[in-house]
């Protein structure tokens, strides 16, 4: 079984190619290609864990579409590498599935990702204990072939520092290749652009980005970090693995193993039981984990002699300031407002979490509100009353306070409900890849029917539309949905 997705250039668009499952599935090597597994390094919840590696992914080449962009084809699942160490190399549909739909659902929901071409199916069983509690089993085996322009990560670089001053100028010569590929306009920087800073509490400090390219790499690259985690934060989408070996260089969510998105609104919600002990990577952690990974691959620029402590301490500085400005534009917009209101925001949040809101739904209501200070206090959460479920005449009074303060501030914005609304639909998903429904197409899949993974990707491509007769893919998680394996996962596949 063969599923594809996302263009090829012509060579490629023909799905139907005798050829095209041997070659996607690293049986039949591309013309031309040299395949290899990347070695990186990382720390791995905090720790440094030395040489890690593609245990399990294997690059088969670069090719350039009709663009001239540069992607990378890389099979997951496809067997044994030299970084495999005692596993097998192999994926299950499973984890198959769930990477090649959450990596496509993440693109349509504007969030940069790696993509997933396709996904085809081996017709062998995969031996894997889910739990980690010796009870394994078989499970049906898949390949996933993911595209990126890069597969770079921080601890792609890490891995070179760690091992000494002998190393140290691979270091430069991979900063040196990423930012030829893929950053070049930082090789044309010129001092007539301006790019000093004062950093600091005092501003006494100035770093200036035009001497030194390396500095303005680590800097677009904490920008571009920090961006794609508030973008996270505004969907409610929670990685799970935030380890440097999974933090790309280019800005892009990569590495889907047991993520999730939020059902009801929890800011320790991790979806990793691996995680549970101190929900290291949960949701509301992430910014400050990504800001921690940042100081690390800054680190390993200043161990190579490319950037100065001065230059590292602006990157993150620059990480957190980036941050805040782009999540505030995103939870502003998804409120319908005109100017970030801390208040309204942080005690919206606060009710969310006390009384477990569907994250996902509520804002998707939200936009049926309407800017009439005159409505009866009893009415005023008639527009909720779909997501706001099972809660007590206080809890009533608290979200009531809330939609008049909600109210007055679209008053204040002076724009109609109508054009409100529009604008509101287009940053508030109706339709997210929810765990649950990741299942339900998982279970069907491995009985041999991918006509509930094909329909789910479809919904997925339009995240944002209302798509009559889809409604059931918007709906609360039943309550299977919270059983092992599904609301959680390890890092199994």
């Amino acid at each position: 079984m063969i599923i594809c997705h996302f263009d090829l250039p012509r060579c490629f668009s023909r799905f139907e190619r005798p050829d095209f499952p041997l070659k996607f599935s690293g049986a039949s090597p591309l013309a031309g290609a040299v395949p290899y597994a990347q070695c990186y390094g990382g720390h791995q919840f905090g720790t440094w864990a030395g040489q890690l590696g593609d245990g399990r992914a294997i690059t088969l080449g670069e090719i350039l579409n009709s663009k001239s962009e540069r992607w990378e084809l890389q099979l997951k699942g496809a067997g044994k590498t030299p970084y495999s160490r005692f596993a097998d190399g192999l994926a299950v549909l499973r984890s198959s599935i769930r990477e090649f739909l959450c990596s496509e659902a993440m693109h349509f929901l504007g969030i940069p990702t790696t993509r997933a071409l396709c996904l085809v199916t081996t017709g062998k069983l995969v031996t894997r204990d889910m739990f980690y509690d010796g009870n394994p089993k078989e499970e049906p085996g898949a390949i996933v072939c993911r595209v990126a322009q890069s597969f770079l990560r921080f601890g792609s670089f890490q891995i070179h520092a760690s091992k000494g001053e002998e190393d140290l100028g691979i270091v430069c010569s991979l900063a040196d290749y990423a930012i030829r590929h893929h950053f070049p306009h930082i090789e044309n920087i010129s001092k007539s652009e301006t790019l000093s800073f004062s950093t600091g509490d005092n501003g006494q400090s100035v770093v200036d980005l035009t001497s030194n390219k390396y500095a303005a790499w680590i800097v677009e690259i904490a920008e571009r970090t920090s961006s794609l985690v508030a973008r996270w934060q505004g969907v409610g989408f929670t990685h799970g693995v935030l380890n440097t070996d999974n933090i790309s260089i280019l800005g892009l969510t990569i590495d889907y193993g047991p993520f999730g998105f939020l059902d009801a609104f929890d800011p320790s919600y991790t979806p990793n039981t691996t995680d549970l002990p101190g929900r290291r990577y949960c949701f509301a952690n992430q910014p400050d984990i990504c800001s921690w990974n940042i100081t690390q691959f800054a680190s390993t620029l200043m161990a190579a002699h490319l950037i100065s402590d001065k230059e590292a301490s602006y990157a993150v500085e620059r990480y957190g300031t980036k941050f805040m400005d782009e999540y505030q534009a995103i939870i502003t917009q998804k409120l319908g407002l005109q100017k970030y209101n801390k208040q309204l925001v942080n005690k919206l949040l606060n009710n969310l979490a006390v009384d477990k809101v569907d994250y996902t739904n509520f804002f998707r209501s939200l936009s049926n509100i309407k800017a009439d200070p005159g409505i009866p206090e009893g009415e005023l959460l008639v527009p909720l009353k779909a997501v706001l479920l099972d809660i007590g005449k206080e809890r009533k009074e608290a979200w009531a306070s809330w939609v008049q303060s909600y109210i007055q501030e679209l008053v204040a914005s002076g724009i109609s409900d109508e054009e409100r609304k529009a604008s509101m639909d287009l940053v508030n998903p109706k339709y997210v890849l929810r765990n649950y429904l990741c299942q339900s197409a998982i279970d069907a899949a491995e009985i041999g029917d991918f006509g509930e993974v094909r329909r789910l990707l479809k919904v997925m491509e339009r995240p944002y539309d209302e798509q009559p007769g889809m409604e059931k893919y918007a709906r609360l998680p039943p309550a299977w949905a919270y059983r092992p394996g599904v609301c959680m996962l390890s890092c199994s596949s």
